[in-house]
């Protein structure tokens, strides 16, 4: 998503040519160029597939829209499957149209998840339930700390249910570093994500990722969390900016690997 203006082909090409062999591909994209399609494009330019991203929008109330929902996400599980991935992220959806019970919302993604966790974990594909920072609940994700979406995971086994650890939703959170810790104890931290956070917010805040070492985030102290919990997985690097999509998107692949080993590695 980092470079969305790129296409599959193209993405792969610039990883190839930067000595990058991971990749974190979202639905869309996949979807677009076509499953089977991907899934040999990224093998034939040695890749490996390292997230899908995104299942979840479990959290409405009306059963109809509870059983597509479902649906959909069995399907992101065969496609992470199919992808070569063990790890699909789920974002859990935010309040539907008129409620105000965040916990109740909550307890329909569980809900959901008792169907969902077993299927995934039948077809190998373990769900990364990632906390969104809190300006989202309303209308994007009602699980806004690591807390929230451990006490989720736990309900389930680790080789079914874990969490996504992203930097720009759990900075703030003066409790994460412990949730950190006690999520790498029972192995479910399920992938790390880096972004950084600069203001003024974009319109819309969903745009406002800034690039690894502009913003507020002590990324290197983030990192060494994680890697203290026992966490020896793929770090991804995931920026929604409309300024870095309108660039050329190779210049900015090469950018964003170059600020990862600057800010980040050391």
């Amino acid at each position: 998503m980092t470079v969305r203006q790129l296409s599959l082909p193209e993405l792969a090409a610039g990883c190839a040519r930067l000595g990058i062999r991971q990749v974190g591909l979202w639905r869309e994209p996949v979807r677009a160029y076509g499953v089977a399609e991907t899934s040999a494009l990224v093998r034939d330019a040695g890749l490996r597939v390292t997230t899908l991203c995104r299942g979840g929008f479990l959290t409405a109330v009306d059963a109809d829209a509870r059983a597509a929902a479902l649906a959909d996400n069995r399907r992101a599980v065969d496609e992470a499957a199919a992808l070569g991935t063990d790890t699909l992220v789920l974002v859990s959806g935010g309040l539907p149209a008129g409620a105000k019970d965040l916990g109740a919302a909550r307890e329909r993604v569980a809900d959901a998840l008792t169907e969902l966790a077993p299927y995934a974990g039948d077809h190998g594909v373990r769900v990364a339930v990632e906390p969104l920072h809190p300006m989202y609940a309303s209308d994007r994700c009602v699980v806004s700390t690591l807390t929230q979406a451990l006490d989720l995971a736990e309900r389930f086994p680790a080789h079914q249910v874990g969490v996504a650890v992203d930097t720009y939703h759990v900075w703030w959170d003066d409790r994460a570093p412990a949730e950190i810790a006690r999520a790498g104890a029972s192995g479910r931290i399920h992938t790390f994500q880096l972004a950084d956070w600069t203001t003024p917010l974009p319109e819309g805040v969903l745009t406002g990722r800034g690039r690894l070492g502009d913003g507020a985030i002590d990324l290197r102290a983030w990192t060494s969390h994680v890697a203290a919990a026992g966490y020896t997985g793929p770090i991804e690097v995931e920026l929604f900016n409309e300024d870095l999509w309108a660039r050329d998107g190779q210049e900015v692949l090469t950018e964003t690997a170059e600020r990862f080993l600057q800010h980040v590695v050391g």
